[in-house]
């Protein structure tokens, strides 16, 4: 009998792997612990479950993955590109289960082999590649541009280490390596055939080509190999799936065998070790020069394999450059992937023989820039002679593109000599220095802030000048946040109670959350929304006693603030407050009519002293009013450490209110503000970043605002802030400093919170003093509305039902018009329309 002959490789796939089914899935997870791990039911380990059900799900993801990316070949898409230094993903089993709809076939199928769901979750580590707002932003934009089918890669750095492991030691922060590939990591794909070379140091010279032409030339380098790794992005129940690639650093020589035949082995390996640092740590510390350039050459390193790796897929359907912004979109997210500008327009001219004008007419037309802070001293800069030695091309050029701006600019407005230094890519100084956010402006199309009153401070304050020369370049794009980590994942029990009122629209088109509006007053329903809340609170109790030994009350609200620690966020005045409550509860218990937890998480960067001085603070609160007698479960101070993705999908659905309290006009936009509103929490703080459109959105009646608004903090600084009159003036923060003094809440280390102290009473930043008295009388408001149940009932549910325009999906939908100029699906078009009507 004949054989059949098979076309290709694919004619035998296992349909095994392809199965959505609770029995596919059992034959591929039983398969994968057998044949891949080579494990038996003696020997398998809760990891290997993991590793074994992640290789399921991922089995089923990468058919999709292959028909998505040939889809956008075949087509011949534009296509977006995302760079960040950035990318805190956190944990992928539970957010590819849900995306590809097959939770509820996965759970079957383990209960079935006796395997708990739940606890193989939480064998996964967090991949914690990011620090905190700007790489959750950058995860949750993946997640958008993939359900809205928009073709498009992320490019970031693999870190070997992501961001620290916090630990806290008697009420300090103690930082360890995050190992989060110790045990490999399933959901990646190593694509050594697409390994970029990339390159440092060296000279620079101009010759004469054969043609007469004077070309660069760029020698004498030290080269790193830019080794791609390829994670799956999967969009949600539509099949689409796109990349994001992370970036490693490989040695372009594994040893010097010469020192190796010698026997200096450690001198044989030093240049690969040496290389191989760039991607080892997440932000080292660049407190030091050594830290500084490694900082600059990670920059670098994965823009420049980036952009090598974009045009060489550009490159693949199509071969005049010249059309490449018809076929690319390049986002910079903040100022890190600034170089990418200067690479970008080194390979054009240098590689490509591009004259000037083309290249940078492309250049600029391709590329785009968010900038995410509205602090000066936050806006990157190098020292020119770190610079030159490192990047000696990328100088060149940058003088280059400097030299004709400010003939552009002079033009424009002949005479201003003061603008022109203003303006300059070379700050003046000794070192002079590169100004890369100027960089990245002057190399891009579209310039946009994070939220509505951020963008405004940029073109009045922060980049007035290039407002003047570039008004048509400047836009906002509030941020958002995915409703499908934030709430469908992190929150089923609140997920399934609105969908069994209003349908799953939501998922997709948050402004579906409308609809709640007509249930705010229906006594049943709010009961049931009382009923979810209340089981989320005691997940979380149950979580806080195994962690940190305090038992709490679920009946206390739950007053929380999680995010970063920084003085601008002001953790301090929320500790403060604390310690009000605290002198109210010691001067009668009875006063106290609101029981409340307090709770912090957060992490500090490892060199900044204040941030890490806060902790300790908050930390040593928490110590006192805990063991108090007096106390009986009437307050309670939390500070839940090593605060990650993982932990705040823990932490946002058991939430009461939200504390989102920085000094107006300092915070940029803030995403947490928008997962607390999506999960029925209600809002104190400042008019700040997206706090004022939530407000707008929700209804400002609906929020506890409070405090100095911007134009009045610029005015009050202006004429000379200093906060002893508002220390005198206030009825507690004289006792409450006293108490710090005298050493209250540190017996065993007197006097270690002393330059807290001197900063808050002699300099006070972030006006701390300032809005004092207005938060306690704001708080005391809260605590009068929480007890009526009934009402606060009724504001949650309209601050979730008026949550739609803070989506992510909306936030992408709007660059995908505005900016990239690319198609999107028809319902992130109907997104985008909500958006604008509603503005209206």
């Amino acid at each position: 009998m004949p054989k059949t002959k098979l076309k290709n490789a694919w004619d035998v796939i296992d349909e095994n792997k392809k199965q959505m089914t609770k029995t596919g899935i059992q034959k591929s997870f039983s398969n994968n612990l057998h044949f891949i791990l080579a494990k038996d039911r003696y020997t398998q380990t809760p990891n290997d479950e993991y590793v074994a059900l992640a290789i399921a799900v991922r089995d089923r993801i990468v058919e999709r993955w292959i028909h998505t990316q040939q889809r956008y070949h075949k087509k011949n898409l534009k296509r977006v590109y995302y760079l960040s230094l950035e990318f805190l993903i956190g944990r992928l089993l539970g957010n590819n289960m849900l995306n590809l709809e097959l939770e509820k076939e996965v759970r079957l199928a383990l209960e079935e082999l006796g395997v708990n769901l739940e606890e193989i979750h939480e064998e996964e580590p967090d991949a914690g590649l990011g620090n905190g707002g700007l790489g959750r932003l950058a995860a949750c934009f993946l997640d958008s541009l993939a359900t809205l089918g928009i073709p498009a890669h992320g490019y970031g750095i693999r870190y070997d280490y992501g961001i620290f492991n916090q630990k806290i030691q008697n009420g300090y922060q103690v930082e360890s390596p995050d190992e989060w590939l110790k045990m490999g990591n399933p959901w990646e794909f190593q694509r050594p055939e697409y390994a970029v070379t990339v390159k440092f140091y060296g000279q620079t010279s101009m010759v004469r080509d054969v043609d007469g032409k004077l070309r660069a030339r760029w020698e004498n380098t030290q080269d790193v190999i830019a080794m791609p790794y390829d994670i799956p992005v999967t969009g949600y129940a539509n099949d689409v799936v796109n990349t994001l690639r992370l970036w490693a650093a490989r040695s372009s020589e594994e040893f010097d065998l010469e020192y190796f035949n010698h026997g200096d082995y450690e001198k044989a390996v030093y240049h690969k070790m040496l290389s191989e640092n760039i991607s080892k740590v997440l932000y080292p510390n660049d407190s030091s020069a050594v830290g500084r350039e490694l900082r600059l050459k990670q920059e670098y390193f994965f823009t420049a394999a980036s952009i090598s790796d974009i045009i060489r897929r550009f490159k693949i359907e199509n071969k005049d450059l010249k059309k490449l912004p018809e076929k690319a979109a390049i986002q910079l997210n903040d100022t890190h992937p600034a170089l990418a500008v200067a690479e970008f327009l080194r390979v054009l001219v240098d590689q490509e023989d591009m004259e000037w004008k083309d290249a940078w007419q492309i250049t600029t037309e391709t590329f785009a820039y968010t900038n995410h802070t509205v602090m000066p001293e936050a806006l990157e800069c190098w020292a020119l002679p770190l610079f030159e030695r490192v990047l000696p091309r990328h100088l060149q050029l940058i003088y280059e593109i400097n030299n004709r701006f400010l003939k552009e600019v002079a033009k424009k407005f002949p005479g201003d000599t003061e603008l022109l230094k203003r303006v300059s890519l070379i700050e003046e100084g000794n070192p002079k220095r590169v100004r890369m956010a100027f960089l990245a402006i002057v190399g891009s199309h579209s310039v946009n802030g994070v939220s509505a009153l951020h963008s405004e401070l940029l073109k009045t304050q922060l980049f007035k000048d290039f407002y003047a020369i570039y008004p048509k370049k400047f836009n906002n794009k509030t941020n958002g946040i995915t409703q499908r980590r934030w709430l469908k994942k992190s929150n089923p029990r609140l997920s399934d109670l609105i969908s069994s009122k209003i349908g799953e629209g939501w998922i997709t088109d948050l402004y579906e959350l409308e609809k709640l509006t007509q249930w705010q007053k229906d006594k049943t329903f709010c009961k049931a929304w009382q009923k979810v809340k209340h089981a989320n609170k005691l997940d979380l109790c149950e979580y806080i006693q195994k962690t940190t030994g305090v038992k709490i009350n679920p009946h206390s609200m739950f007053d929380i603030q999680v995010k970063r620690i920084h003085e601008y966020k002001r953790q301090v005045l929320f500790a403060l407050y604390v310690i009000r409550e605290y002198l109210t509860l010691k001067d009668n218990p009875a006063n106290i009519r609101t029981p409340r937890t307090f709770i912090f998480a957060g992490k500090a960067a490892p060199g900044y002293a204040m941030a890490k001085l806060i902790i300790k603070f908050i930390t040593s609160i928490a110590d006192v009013i805990n063991s108090d007698g007096d106390n009986q479960d009437l307050l309670k101070v939390i500070f839940l450490e090593n605060y990650r993705v993982s932990l705040a999908e823990k932490i946002f659905p058991a939430s009461d209110l939200s504390e989102q309290i920085s000094t107006a006009g300092t915070e940029a936009s803030g995403t947490g503000c928008m997962k607390f509103m999506l999960n029925g929490a209600l809002t104190v703080g400042t008019l700040d970043g997206a706090n004022i459109e939530m407000a707008e959105s929700a209804g400002i009646e609906n929020m506890f605002i409070f405090g100095l608004k911007t134009e009045e903090v610029q005015e009050i600084k202006e004429k000379g802030y200093h906060p002893g009159p508002f220390i005198q003036r206030s009825p507690y923060l004289s006792e409450i400093f006293e108490m710090i003094r005298g050493n209250y809440f540190s017996a065993l280390e007197p006097g270690i919170y002393e330059p807290l102290l001197k900063s808050l009473t002699e300099s006070d930043p972030y006006m701390v003093c300032a809005d004092f008295d207005a938060y306690c009388a704001m708080q005391d408001k809260i605590s009068e509305m929480y007890r009526n149940q009934v009402e606060w009932t009724r504001r949650a549910i309209l601050n979730v039902a008026k949550a739609g325009p803070f989506s992510s999906d909306r936030t992408i939908a709007e660059y995908a018009r505005d900016i990239w100029h690319v198609k999107v699906e028809a319902n992130s078009k109907k997104v985008v329309r909500k958006r604008a009507k509603s503005k209206k």
